[in-house]
């Protein structure tokens, strides 16, 4: 049987409830085949990175533990995408749900369909910040603490923890 691998998800939104988008999100994350999840962040609020003319995202990072491989999770991510009704208007646009497969045990992939670790995750304060709360140890496949990074990043004012 393929060993359980740990695997840290991306969400996001800024459409149709966000919030709610994110926690029904974060539940069928654990109902994926062959995949729990293991833990979630707390949701974050953060101004949108791409066009300005948009509501600000709601986001937060799961753990996940999946025996999928890369590309058939990241099938199961797209799917779960679709079934929110995500459509893709513009790059960097508004969205009903955004899943980022961020992390994929200590592998590094260069897919034409994916690219882990996430290229642009050490820049995103919103993927940084609550990832190194989930997982204050993790490091990148590189050896860099994730802590680290986000502690460059989190004087930042374009991110906060979302009130409970």
């Amino acid at each position: 049987m393929t060993p359980l691998v740990d695997v840290y998800v991306g969400l996001g939104s800024n459409l149709e409830d966000p919030i709610a988008q994110v926690r029904l999100a974060l539940e069928a994350l654990g109902t994926l085949p062959l995949t729990e999840r293991v833990a979630a962040s707390r949701l974050y609020v953060s101004r949108p990175l791409g066009p300005q003319d948009q509501p600000d995202f709601i986001n937060a990072v799961a753990h996940l533990r999946t025996r999928l491989s890369p590309l058939a999770l990241l099938d199961q991510l797209q799917a779960l995408e679709q079934r929110h009704g995500r459509v893709r208007r513009r790059h960097w646009g508004p969205r009903t749900l955004d899943l980022d497969l961020l992390l994929y045990g200590d592998e590094c992939l260069e897919l034409p369909r994916l690219r882990v670790p996430h290229p642009e995750m050490t820049a995103r304060s919103f993927v940084l910040l609550p990832l190194a709360e989930l997982s204050p140890q993790l490091q990148l496949p590189d050896g860099r603490p994730v802590a680290a990074l986000a502690s460059a990043l989190a004087t930042s004012d374009e991110i906060e923890v979302l009130p409970e």
